[in-house]
């Protein structure tokens, strides 16, 4: 048996920030979408030309508060070519929250709060 991995889903509170987020932060764009027909929730797949793998983005209408997302010990990491402008980047976004110099790597954080590690190629 193979498995390959195709997608991993975020939940989110405001759709298009966090579709405007992916795209300015990592050049995600919305590749398909489900929109349930009685409206309760919208499910938007992102990715990029780098890769086939896939970030669902779903918004849930009845959802009233935050997303718990206990101590953020999970991520999503993604390599990049040029480290330094990446870093230029998302400094100027104002979105990195945790840096590891000795280890080479940041982790940047979207709008509803999960972990994004930035990798430069090796």
């Amino acid at each position: 048996m193979k498995f390959q991995m195709i997608h991993e889903n975020y939940n989110v509170a405001n759709l298009e920030k966090s579709m405007d987020f992916y795209e300015k932060a990592l050049g995600l764009r919305e590749c398909r979408r489900k929109d349930a027909a009685d409206g309760s929730f919208i499910i938007v797949y992102l990715k990029n030309e780098e890769s086939d793998f896939e970030l669902e983005l779903t918004w849930l209408r009845d959802m009233d508060r935050p997303y718990n997302l206990g101590d953020c010990e999970f991520h999503l990491a993604f390599r990049v070519d040029d480290y330094d402008a990446a870093y230029a980047h998302h400094k100027e976004m104002g979105c990195i929250c945790f840096e590891n110099p000795s280890m080479g790597i940041y982790f940047i954080q979207d709008p509803d709060g999960y972990w994004l590690e930035i990798i430069p190629a090796r």
